[in-house]
């Protein structure tokens, strides 16, 4: 039984690893261009999070104070969620 420790220890750890790198992060910042076509919103600092299809951008304007709610998704930034701030 305590051969078997170290090795389970050591997959619980691996398993938690991969959870913390798909939780979602947030970010603040103001809406700098927003292009319904290509379903992504640009903050002043540059950053380019993509919507998922379909998502109703109509509400945010260029200039307002968001938050966004993303995961990486390979080299995109995939966003959750566009909430108003």
């Amino acid at each position: 039984m305590r051969s078997n420790i170290l090795p389970l220890a050591l997959i619980a750890s691996l398993g938690l690893g991969t959870a913390v790198l798909a939780a979602s992060t947030d970010t603040s910042g103001v809406i700098k261009s927003i292009d319904a076509k290509t379903m992504t919103v640009v903050l002043e600092d540059g950053t380019t999070y993509h919507l998922p299809a379909g998502y109703d951008v109509k509400p945010f304007k260029v200039g307002e104070k968001v938050v966004v709610s993303w995961e990486m998704k390979g080299t995109l930034k995939e966003a959750t969620a566009l909430k108003a701030s």
